[in-house]
């Protein structure tokens, strides 16, 4: 168990295990220090809590209320977790927005159980109402989600929301613009006096200061909640799912990416019928020596030498924002490396715009730096056509499937979508991109 040394932080943290015995008891588990920085309050490395000397200047009530904030962000993960978005993203992380999303959900669980926060504050129903106007939902929100959420915007806001690029016959029109999700969460965060409170550790420690497992603290969790729940008061009387309680592997469409990728591109042994099988040959040999009939003959399998394709077709004018092309390109890199697939990524709206063989060397960077014009509008016809001079293993399409299909080929087709459904095309797999 983790020391306490704290002295701005004891108060509260006795009066928190008094008033929510869930939180009581993930607060023994963390460690409480102080800072001597002047302008912090309180803020979380992922592996402590510090309270600096503006935390002293809050009333008593609110002091456990943002310790019990800075006790689940340690809790839940969210440093580490922040760590492996920006792994996820690269480049396009935004930590501010991560961090928004965070701070709405802890403070709306805090709030629904009764504890009182420092205000103004960030709460998820106002966050939405300004962000997200369509969402109407307020719970079952994770903290990737929401942030994934956000930075999506013309993938929730349609294409006409969006910015038009100069083709006349495009589906954009800026004439109703609003704000994109992510900047409209960010406005008003700042309107609410929002200040970042995660600092991920710069690298691993041993000793007092190592970073917990991600399992353990799902089983400290778990048992903090029943304490909680057992005796009636503080988040343990609420729904597990308003936690935001880390979630364990990849979403469920990466794993399906990867696994329909992988199927689609692995080498299948083919018959070598010039040459006899091992044991064709142990059984030719054994009824030779016994006087026998010779055995049927069977060849040797031999393993294809023709390297594996996949054709990724980026649609263009559609509402994947750049926030999704950089985890699914992550994702066909990976599946790249592991297989040696050659990938060729075609850039397409009516026609295809452009075509760029990656090279294997940064394969998430190389993926991201290509120039996807965006507008105008689609059909698949002509780049699955194209698709099919590669003589692909598979083809990807990552598209909102608003366009004519054309004529199905004959390979495997995979239609990432950004939107949580779609009317199923005439032909291939569709995997939603949402979940």
């Amino acid at each position: 168990m983790k020391s306490r040394h704290s002295r701005r932080a004891g108060a509260a943290l006795r009066r928190l295990s008094e008033d929510d015995p869930a939180l009581g008891a993930l607060a023994l588990w963390c460690a409480h220090r102080d800072s001597d920085d002047k302008d912090a309050t309180a803020w979380t490395d992922g592996r402590s809590i510090f309270y600096g000397p503006r935390f002293e200047s809050l009333a008593p009530h609110e002091q456990a209320g943002l310790a019990a904030h800075q006790v689940l962000h340690l809790a839940l993960r969210h440093a580490a977790r922040a760590q492996a978005m920006h792994g996820r993203f690269g480049d396009r992380y935004d930590d501010e927005l991560f961090n928004i999303a965070c701070d709405a959900i802890l403070n709306q669980t805090l709030v629904e159980a009764d504890h009182c926060i420092p205000r103004p504050a960030v709460l998820l129903p106002e966050l939405l109402k300004a962000a997200l106007p369509e969402e109407t939902r307020t719970s079952h929100w994770d903290a990737e989600g929401l942030y994934i959420r956000l930075m999506t915007d013309a993938a929730r806001s349609g294409k006409g929301t969006g910015e038009s690029h100069g083709k006349g016959h495009g589906k954009g029109d800026n004439r109703n613009a609003r704000p994109d999700p992510a900047t409209a969460a960010r406005d008003f965060a700042r309107q609410k006096g929002f200040g970042a409170d995660l600092e991920p550790a710069p690298g691993p420690v041993d000793g007092d200061e190592a970073e917990t497992p991600d399992a353990d603290w799902q089983e400290r969790i778990t048992r903090a909640m029943e304490a909680g729940r057992s005796a009636g008061r503080g988040i343990g009387t609420l729904s597990h799912k308003l936690l935001d309680l880390p979630q364990v592997g990849l979403p469920r469409w990466e794993h399906m990416l990867r696994r329909m990728i992988s199927k689609a591109v692995a080498q299948v042994p083919r018959p070598d019928w010039g040459i006899p099988a091992k044991r064709w040959l142990a059984a030719d040999s054994a009824a030779r020596h016994e006087r026998r009939y010779q055995p049927a003959f069977q060849p040797a399998r031999r393993p294809d030498r023709s390297r594996a394709r996949v054709a990724i077709a980026v649609d263009t004018s559609t509402s994947i924002d750049d926030a999704r092309l950089a985890l699914f390109a992550a994702q066909v890199a990976g599946i790249g490396r592991r297989t040696g697939a050659e990938v060729h990524v075609l850039a397409f709206d009516t026609v295809v715009t452009g075509h760029t063989k990656m090279q294997g060397m940064a394969w998430e960077s190389e993926i991201q730096r290509i120039g996807f014009a965006r507008g105008g509008g689609t059909d698949f016809g002509p780049v699955i056509a194209q698709a099919m001079e590669l003589d692909p293993s598979v083809i990807v399409m990552l598209t909102d499937l608003d366009g004519p299909c054309g004529p199905a080929p004959k390979v495997p087709v995979i239609w990432a979508i950004p939107q949580d459904s779609a009317s199923a095309p005439p032909f291939g797999r569709v995997i939603s991109l949402a979940h």
